[in-house]
């Protein structure tokens, strides 16, 4: 009975902050993301290497991102901040592709559609499509993040089983693939009225300051509610305009394209293999 009584509670709250929040309410949010990795050596021997130890300080830093999210009511646009790339050990050429991320993300919630603009493999798409509905379980636990109190809530998912090794992959690949069932953890607050989060996350009574989907944990550390400057909020219109699963298709192409250009190369087992959960 708390349980539900503080969920109502939570959605009067959202609701009746919204009615009479600014008709030009909006802000700028910034998260930080964190990504769980597996790295193996092709060599045991090496794994307490010197030079396992500066790759994973290396890898940790490339994947400790920010982001900054500018939203109002009804949209939002998400995009890593500029930064330097983190300089390679001496030696170690990596050439890695991370498949979770975007370069422009843009949302729009009344209308339930989102144009990802996405530059890999040397081509700039526009990816557009229809939002996902996420079914949220709203829960009555409470955390404090920064001075806000957030209210927690949970969706279950499935995704495909990540393969261990390019052999293993490559048997595997005209088979269906293995599914394995995740759960993606919220943090929201209902004294921010906007239905919006980072990436493609959204649906809740309020603004998603911290998420985790198992590999990748994403927090807002700061927080600027209607800035001095207005805020600009601009749907990207650059590069080759695809569907969703079009872009899976082509991505899915050129992943196998890779592993067979992995497999045409002469390997001695003192190779190294990154795997990135999620």
């Amino acid at each position: 009975m708390n349980t539900t009584i503080k969920i109502i509670v939570t959605t009067i709250i959202f609701i009746v902050t919204n009615v009479i929040g600014a008709q030009n309410f909006q802000g700028i949010a910034t998260y930080k993301s964190k990504r769980q990795m597996n790295i193996q050596m092709g060599d045991s021997s090496q794994a307490n290497s010197e030079m396992h130890s500066r790759m994973m300080e290396m890898l940790k830093k490339q994947f400790e991102k920010t982001y900054i999210l500018t939203f109002n009511k009804e949209e939002s646009v998400f995009k890593e901040e500029e930064s330097l790339e983190a300089p390679q050990p001496q030696g170690v050429v990596m050439v890695m592709v991370d498949m979770g991320g975007s370069d422009i993300f843009y949302k729009n919630t009344k209308e339930e559609r989102y144009t990802n603009q996405n530059e890999t493999f040397g081509k700039v798409f526009l990816i557009k499509d229809k939002l996902e509905k996420q079914d949220w379980k709203l829960g009555s636990e409470t955390k404090n993040i920064g001075d806000y109190t957030c209210y927690k809530a949970t969706m279950t998912r499935e995704r495909p089983v990540m393969q261990e090794g390019f052999e293993e992959r490559n048997e595997e690949e005209n088979k269906e693939p293995e599914m394995e069932e995740y759960t993606i953890t919220a943090w929201y607050t209902p004294q921010i009225p906007v239905s919006n989060g980072p990436r493609s996350y959204y649906g809740l009574p309020g603004l998603i300051l911290e998420v985790n989907d198992g590999s990748e944990t994403m927090i807002c550390s700061k927080i600027v509610l209607n800035p001095k400057d207005q805020v600009e909020i601009s749907e990207p219109t650059k590069g080759k305009e695809v569907t969703q699963e079009k872009f899976n298709k082509i991505m899915e192409k050129k992943q196998k394209e890779m592993r067979e250009r992995y497999e045409r190369d002469d390997h001695d087992g003192e190779g190294i293999s990154i795997t990135i959960k999620g």
